[in-house]
């Protein structure tokens, strides 16, 4: 299936500068690039649908850039946020990036075996604080009216609010990430520009620039933003207090195994064609097969096996099964190792037994 035709089925396509990119794309040849904001030292299962995007992009023989926020992770991006983010210091950035450096090498090919789409990894400090501030001003400000950042409804809607509003410093990130696009079209012939739809305002501010300053065009594309069901925010854990992350020091396989599994009857259909690389012609029967037999649960366990393999890989895939089987399916619980065994019973409620207690016990 061509990919502009892969993509509309998936749901992956909210807004599109130009719908012709999607037919440039399925041709291939083009350089595209997502933006990462490295405010921790791992993604979280929020950047999970750009990460596949960019992965689909590059199998269909494009080349994909994952621009790391080194220099934009200083100001903080506003969008859409209640409040301003407290800022990062440089050696924290520092940490964050090479965190996420390692991450990143789970979806996309940067091995020069990849030819012409070999993936890029570049990070936006090595522009973004090399320039002074009066080149900055009078080579890309003035392509801004302050009516039209205004209008952004990412700006707009902070500015409504009289009890937050918005700081300069953060005023300024849409022109930032607009220099970016220019960067990495000068440097790299990059023409798009992918984002969740809460990025869209930057997005098309980046596409101008470029539009101004070399004549050339530039395009935009947006996914939906995810939410759950529940109206609850997508990647939080059941308890909602913590982001489940990519890194598994952070959110253990096993955890990470149990948040797919867990996904709503109303939600999973959607997760699979977001999150699964699976042929259209098997979600397409998944998807009615579970309409049928929600309760049989098998959307949850494909999407949850297909997940976790592509992230941590088969070993911890496994084990996540095996933790699984013997604490919800009635397995054998000496077949767990120590770590599979704390990993599972990490949340379960505890009573403190005395060692006389035990010994009055017959355990096996």
């Amino acid at each position: 299936m061509r990919l502009a035709d892969d993509w509309k089925f998936r749901g992956l396509v909210y807004q599109a500068t130009d719908p012709a990119i999607l037919d440039q794309l399925s041709v291939g040849g083009v350089t595209a690039y997502i933006g990462f904001d490295p405010t921790a030292s791992s993604l979280h299962i929020g950047n999970l649908l750009q990460l596949c995007n960019l992965r689909r992009l590059q199998e269909a023989g494009n080349r994909p850039i994952a621009l790391a926020g080194g220099g934009t992770g200083l100001i903080g991006d506003p969008s859409f946020k209640a409040a301003e983010r407290a800022l990062l210091t440089k050696d924290q950035l520092a940490a964050n990036l090479e965190g996420i450096s390692a991450q990143l090498g789970r979806f996309l090919d940067f091995s020069p075996s990849a030819g012409s789409s070999r993936a890029l990894l570049l990070d936006n400090a090595d522009w973004l604080t090399t320039i002074s501030l009066t080149d900055f001003l009078r080579d890309v400000g003035k392509h801004f009216t302050v009516n039209q950042m205004i209008a952004k409804e990412s700006v707009r809607s902070r500015l409504e609010r009289e009890d937050v509003g918005i700081s300069y410093t953060e005023f300024s990130y849409m022109l930032l990430q607009a220099y970016d696009f220019l960067r990495l079209h000068l440097d790299h012939g990059c023409t798009l520009q992918l984002g969740g739809s809460d990025q869209w305002g930057n997005i098309t501010a980046g596409a101008e620039l470029v539009r101004k300053e070399t004549g050339h065009a530039a395009f935009g594309l947006t996914s939906p933003l995810i939410t759950r069901s529940d109206g609850q925010k997508f990647g939080k854990s059941e308890s909602g207090n913590d982001r489940v992350w990519l890194d598994p020091q952070r959110t253990s396989p096993f955890a990470f195994y149990q948040f797919w599994l867990n996904a709503a009857d109303s939600d999973v259909a959607r997760y699979l064609h977001y999150f699964t690389f699976l042929p259209t012609t098997e979600l397409a029967e998944v998807v009615r097969a579970h309409g049928e037999r929600p309760h049989e649960r098998a959307a949850q366990r494909l999407l949850a096996r297909e997940v976790t393999r592509m992230v941590h890989g088969a070993e911890a895939l496994e084990s996540a099964q095996s933790a699984t089987a013997v604490l919800f399916e009635g397995g054998d619980l000496r077949t767990l190792s120590p770590d599979e065994l704390a990993e599972g019973l990490g949340d379960a409620p505890r009573t403190p037994v005395t060692r006389e207690e035990l010994a009055g016990l017959d355990l096996p």
